[in-house]
């Protein structure tokens, strides 16, 4: 299996790309638009006298993503791009700015309507053993996003549980695992069941936050290539937030570059990886291991 850091020998992009995905002409649907989110964070008091100091942790964010495409979001600790996916995923709210999924702003819906687009948008976690709870079987597990749905939209019980092993079929496991508990897993095989419970809601727009970061290096590319596979077989779209460019490299159709909260750079992988423009993304290129004789 080929190593997660060689990963930059070989993108998915076989020719140069002419356009970046925000560059579409015409009136363009987009799965997905963020404009102009600012998030701030009170600090904590220093004085009864003055009001609480804030810090930025996002500055004038604006992006787009169109179905079945992929849309990374590269960053250091602190750059603000997991700030941003919980903004997207409606889990934060912004001090400025909208997200608009199909069209519906999430941060005006009422709580019903919210609950109802979560069908359309899930999200994938870091942390493979800490995203799972470790008391619910495999089949609860998967099956909690449905709790969101209408009765209808839910179905039966033995609805509920076909489409959890439809979902970790796709995901490269056994309906017999659907019995068992996190524990008897592997970390790559944990990340799929997280990706089953993301896909278990049929979503249009996948949000994975640094997906395999926690994972050992052989299985990186595992994963990546099994949500590479998804978005053929199912046509999602991905936000895929990490601190590698290697990573989006592999994945994504276009690459945001975010430093201390702003977008410094923009375009799609081949255009980054050939010619960084910004000093920050030359220092992550620079960063990232490359394949091939020393």
């Amino acid at each position: 299996m080929e190593d997660a850091t060689k990963i930059i020998a070989t993108s998915r992009h076989g020719e140069p790309a002419t356009a970046t995905l925000s560059s579409n002409s015409g009136a363009q649907a987009w799965l997905l638009e963020v404009t102009g989110i600012v998030r701030d964070y009170a600090l904590p008091r220093t004085s009864l006298f003055k009001p609480a100091a804030k810090v930025r942790a996002l500055d004038g964010v604006s992006l787009r993503i169109e179905a079945g495409q992929s849309l990374g979001i590269v960053g250091e600790s602190g750059s603000g791009k997991s700030t941003l996916a919980r903004i997207v995923m409606a889990l934060d709210a912004p001090t400025a700015g909208s997200v608009r999924l199909l069209g519906q702003d999430l941060h005006r819906l009422p709580r019903e309507a919210l609950r109802a687009a979560r069908r359309d948008i899930q999200m994938v976690f870091q942390d493979p053993y800490g995203s799972l709870d470790p008391r619910q079987t495999v089949a609860r597990i998967v099956a909690e996003p449905l709790a969101a749905l209408d009765g209808a939209a839910a179905g039966s019980r033995a609805d509920r549980r076909a489409r959890v092993a439809e979902a970790l079929a796709a995901v490269g496991l056994r309906a017999s695992d659907l019995d068992k508990y996190p524990h008897e897993f592997s970390g790559g095989q944990r990340q799929r069941i997280a990706i089953a419970r993301a896909l278990v809601t049929r979503p249009k727009l996948i949000v994975a936050d640094e997906p395999v970061s926690a994972l050992d290096v052989s299985v990186q590319a595992q994963v990546l290539n099994l949500m590479q596979d998804l978005q053929r077989q199912f046509g999602i779209a991905y936000l895929l937030i990490s601190h590698d460019l290697a990573v989006v490299n592999h994945l994504c159709d276009e690459v945001v570059v975010l430093l201390q909260g702003r977008v410094v750079e923009r375009g799609t992988p081949r255009q980054l990886f050939t010619a960084p423009a910004h000093p920050y993304t030359q220092a992550l290129l620079a960063a990232v291991p490359r394949a091939g004789p020393r």
